[in-house]
């Protein structure tokens, strides 16, 4: 379960995207860096305000966010 503290979501950030708490780094901005095969070190460089924890977060959330599609499809 992803900690509540790590994402959130707000129709006034990013057009309600999941966001990194505190950051408008969107799940997805994560999510598609890692897939561009950048490392989680190399995220961290580049984004200091992000944790290894907060990019954990991201994939918990992905993770949970598709097995709840597939329940409801």
């Amino acid at each position: 379960m992803v900690h509540p503290d790590c994402i959130t979501i707000n129709p006034r950030i990013r057009s309600g995207q999941p966001c990194i708490k505190g950051t408008r780094i969107a799940v997805a901005d994560v999510l598609d860096y890692l897939g561009g095969g950048m490392t989680v070190s190399e995220i961290l460089a580049d984004f200091p305000d992000l944790t290894a924890e907060t990019i954990q977060a991201c994939l918990t959330f992905a993770a949970e966010r598709e097995r709840r599609l597939l329940v409801a499809a």
